[in-house]
């Protein structure tokens, strides 16, 4: 059944609001479960979610149970977020996240219930923007969302790749020393904010977020475990990048270490703090292969080894999705590097970002004018949210009749626009 095939019924049966406090265990089971996890949440991790989640923004699908009362059978949860858009500005965005179907309930509209709520409520607020990471490349398109950041995962083969076993450290005056949690929850956020100015598709990481992720948050169903932590400090002493990572514990017949080292997050605001810390994780006794982490595709990682080829691609694949609540807004927000102009038409079914417009713009600025009597090209508001930050050209998308040019070069005239030097990235699964 699909989701315009679900009968009047099964809508009237089935209610979607917001939950309360003492609907959360419940709902983290329907959760689990369409996760498939294990089915049942400790009250520790309740607790924690109770204290953390905003409930005026976390949804259930209710339908009735086999007895008397209902079941939650889907899960749905949006919080605050800020995004950075070329040029480093910030815009307020809709971060979606926990949704699931348990698999008794699928196609019967639910899912397009909850998003509608939430999308509405979004662009109600003045979010520019809605974004997620999709599990599934087919689920969210219909809902107006297109993936506008791609992910990268390298493995690098140690001993190929030529550097130098005898790294003593950076030889620029830097200097790569190994931290613990407590100061990573110091200088991590300062150093993230500073990034943040700088790469975009970067999105906001809240205090919660550097508790949970330095072991401040454990649950006896996700377990810590804590990683490596190193810091680069610049030749002054400041700190301008930080990596985490976890190594297994394996040798071969000889005794020979085969270990891999796998990055969780390695975050920079230089060339040179990059530099020294994939060398430093490179340069680990016993570490045979390091794993990257979630990177952009044109990251420097190949290219700062002397033989790029031993870093080959083992993913690469859409991550991040947005889906554009004001057209006007989010093409503002960003900068551009040539001058021109194009007019445009966006369609949007849902009806929260349609229209014409006419974008102006200046390495100075740009205005996002409503209305534009004869269009240059028509556009789905799902490909300019993958258009919007730069990773996709205007000009293939039309080559997969995915754009529509009503004037020749038009495509072309938008993507020249909407180029960036360096394509969006974004380093956090929320």
């Amino acid at each position: 059944m699909s989701n315009r095939d679900a009968t009047p019924d099964d809508r009237e049966a089935t209610t979607v609001r917001a939950i309360t406090e003492d609907e959360l265990p419940d709902w983290s089971r329907a959760l689990n479960t369409g996760f498939l996890r294990p089915p049942t949440t400790s009250p520790q991790t309740v607790a924690k979610r109770r204290a953390h989640f905003d409930l005026t923004r976390t949804r259930a699908a209710f339908a009735p149970a086999g007895g008397p009362g209902t079941r939650q059978v889907a899960t749905f949860r949006s919080f605050a977020q800020e995004l950075t858009v070329p040029g480093g500005a910030t815009v307020p965005t809709d971060a979606i996240t926990n949704v699931t179907v348990s698999p008794t309930h699928r196609r019967r509209g639910l899912l397009s219930r909850m998003m509608a709520a939430d999308l509405a409520e979004a662009k109600e607020r003045g979010d520019v923007a809605a974004t997620l990471i999709a599990a599934e490349y087919p689920i969210y398109g219909r809902f107006g969302f297109g993936p506008a950041a791609t992910a990268t995962v390298w493995e690098v083969d140690v001993p190929r790749a030529g550097l130098d076993p005898r790294w003593a450290g950076p030889d620029d005056g830097g200097r790569v020393d190994l931290a613990d949690p407590e100061e990573v929850r110091k200088v991590g956020p300062e150093l993230h904010a500073r990034l943040r100015t700088r790469v975009a598709g970067v999105v906001s990481r809240d205090e919660h977020w550097w508790q949970y992720n330095t072991g401040l948050w454990p649950a006896p169903e996700d377990p810590w475990t804590e990683p490596y932590y190193a810091v680069y400090r610049n030749a002054r002493g400041e700190v301008e990048g930080l990596v985490d990572y976890q190594a297994d514990d394996r040798w071969g017949d000889a005794k020979q270490p085969l270990n891999t080292a796998r990055v969780r997050q390695l975050i920079a605001t230089t060339p040179a703090a990059e530099r020294a810390l994939w060398t430093y994780v490179c340069s680990v006794d016993w570490i045979a292969t390091v794993r990257s982490g979630l990177r952009a595709p044109d990251d420097l990682l190949p290219h700062l080894l002397p033989d790029p080829r031993a870093a080959r691609i083992v993913t690469q694949a859409d991550f991040m999705w947005v889906r554009i609540l004001d057209v006007a807004a989010a093409m503002e927000a960003r900068s551009y590097d040539t001058s021109g102009e194009v007019s445009f038409e966006v369609l949007d079914p849902a009806g929260l970002a349609g229209g014409r417009f006419t974008l102006t713009a200046a390495p100075g600025g740009a205005v996002c004018s409503p209305g534009a009597a004869s269009p240059q090209l028509t556009v789905g508001v799902s490909e300019l949210g993958t258009l919007w930050l730069g990773d996709e050209s205007a000009v293939r998308l039309a080559a997969l009749g995915r754009l529509v040019e009503h004037e020749e070069g038009a495509a072309a005239g938008l993507g020249a626009l909407l180029r960036t030097p360096r394509r969006p990235w974004c380093p956090d699964v929320f």
